[in-house]
């Protein structure tokens, strides 16, 4: 099972300014507790033992809010000095990952994703890279992921692009860390257009459907959404 977690935590929140004013995203309140929070009791309800939370932007914040432990989980932290985008996030963090399979989520989203599914899917499939996906009645906002009858992904669609129901990409990914590392990456680039747009085509990249809560608080409204939503998180 999946022991190990990163979360992708580094974002300034600019669409939020509005309305959480100089935090960062990821300590956006809901309902007077920051976002960040309510990822970490969906990994600690599944047993995840250690998350390594990539931050940047007003790092020193999210450190002194939730120091070296929460509940069951260690937190250790992967600094990023200058913006590394996603990906570049995703591979400082990797380094400090002591486990093979590593679990990876955008630290805006919240999807209510089977883990013990997800597990199982990427040794199905026999890949090292496993993303998943949510149907959503319009893509407009997101864009969309392409797969095939075996659920390998063959594509990816710009958001804007197409209009109507689709598979999103819901920013919950599983990792063979060995797979990642192996590629010749930059300090600086984006895991989701410089990655994954990039290998699909030449790499078994497979994406697991899940139909479970989802939502991405990176703009007001549903950052709003979110304040009515999330009552039913709080433990």
């Amino acid at each position: 099972m999946i022991k190990e977690a990163i979360i992708l935590a580094g974002g300034f929140g600019t669409r939020l300014k509005g309305v959480i004013k100089d935090l960062p995203k990821s300590l956006a309140p809901v309902i007077d507790r920051p976002f960040l929070e309510y990822q970490l009791n969906y990994l600690n309800n599944w047993g995840i033992q250690r998350v390594i939370l990539a931050v940047g932007y007003k790092n020193e914040l999210i450190r002194e809010y939730f120091g070296n432990i929460y509940k069951s989980i260690k937190l250790d932290y992967s600094l990023e000095d200058i913006p590394l985008g996603t990906g570049g996030a995703l591979k400082k963090a990797l380094s400090f990952a002591g486990t093979d399979n590593v679990l990876v989520m955008n630290g805006d989203t919240y999807f209510d994703v089977d883990l013990q599914s997800l597990y199982d899917f990427l040794h199905i499939k026999e890949c090292s890279l496993g993303v998943t996906l949510r149907y959503v009645d319009d893509v407009g906002r997101y864009g969309t992921v392409e797969i095939d009858e075996k659920n390998r992904i063959t594509g990816f669609t710009e958001k804007g692009q197409k209009q109507g129901p689709g598979y999103i990409n819901g920013g919950v990914y599983l990792f063979d860390k060995r797979f990642f590392i192996g590629f010749n990456l930059p300090q600086k680039f984006s895991l989701e257009k410089e990655f994954l747009e990039k290998y699909c085509h030449k790499e078994r990249i497979y994406g697991l459907c899940s139909n479970g809560y989802f939502l991405d608080i990176g703009i007001p409204e549903d950052y709003k959404k979110a304040q009515n939503e999330f009552k039913g998180f709080i433990r």
